[in-house]
């Protein structure tokens, strides 16, 4: 596919999704932003690329963090369709799939409809797959992100809608592009997606989301289970105990941008 038309007079742009598209993981920071106590992120990031580019941009991100698929669906397309954007980003199901019983060919279906009533539209679509996990606390389940990636794949073929595809940017399993969390992305890993996301849909960016990250030691064993007990008692018990309780981590979060509203 071409590249999106960046010669219009004005673009218009909608993120809906969960934490990844949320930005968490990528704080602003604490002064010289209007977002203060929010995340930046990827779309965040892109969207300023893209002002950078075009006359006049209006932009609105609806995602939240810990939502569901169908929450996504209910909740968050359903105002990205009323919107009339030329270009919307959609991703989620990543955290269906981190639940017992899920079904990533019935995830799929589902956000299939959300990509037609998007394309019915008029709006171009962005989809995503995910970075390819072979080792840590994902490897018991990457078989079935991965069934899902594939289904993403003839989604957007059918679909017409641009595909910006994780699975083979190895850049990204470098444990510098995540957060101490392990499940979200470092400030650096949002830059570089979002880098990524301009190069697939054309749009002039400085920067290279490919670049080696620079050498380092690597942490001597005792070091590394420390860090591996640290992290499961500040992050991985805690997510344990929401799931086993139904809670989600974005319970009393809204939108940071939930409205279109004009960028620079």
């Amino acid at each position: 596919m071409s590249g999106i038309d960046l010669t219009r007079p004005s673009l218009s742009y909608v993120a809906i999704g969960d934490s990844f598209t949320e930005g968490v993981g990528d704080p602003y920071p604490d002064s010289g932003s209007t977002l203060h106590g929010h995340y930046r992120g990827w779309a965040d990031r892109f969207a300023e690329h893209l002002a950078e580019n075009v006359d006049r941009l209006h932009y609105a991100n609806l995602a939240v963090r810990g939502k569901l698929l169908r929450q996504v669906m209910a909740d968050q397309l359903p105002r990205a369709a009323e919107m009339g954007a030329d270009l919307v980003t959609f991703s989620a199901g990543g955290n269906d799939l981190l639940r017992p019983g899920a079904d990533p060919d019935r995830l799929a279906r589902i956000l299939e409809q959300g990509v037609r009533r998007l394309r019915s539209t008029g709006a171009e679509v962005v989809l995503f797959t995910g970075v390819n996990f072979g080792a840590g606390y994902m490897r018991a389940r990457i078989g079935m992100f991965a069934r899902f990636y594939l289904n993403i794949r003839s989604v957007a073929d059918r679909n017409g809608c641009y595909l910006v595809d994780q699975w083979p940017m190895t850049v990204l399993t470098d444990a510098r592009a995540w957060d101490v969390d392990r499940l979200h992305m470092s400030p650096e890993g949002h830059r570089r997606l979002a880098l990524r996301v301009c190069e697939t849909l054309g749009v002039p960016a400085k920067g290279d989301w490919d670049e080696p990250w620079p050498p380092r030691p690597e942490p001597d064993r005792r070091s590394a289970r420390r860090e591996d007990l640290r992290w499961a008692r500040q992050y991985l018990v805690p997510w344990i105990g929401r799931r086993l309780t139904g809670r989600s981590s974005g319970d009393r979060v809204t939108a940071k941008r939930p409205k279109l509203e004009r960028l620079r």
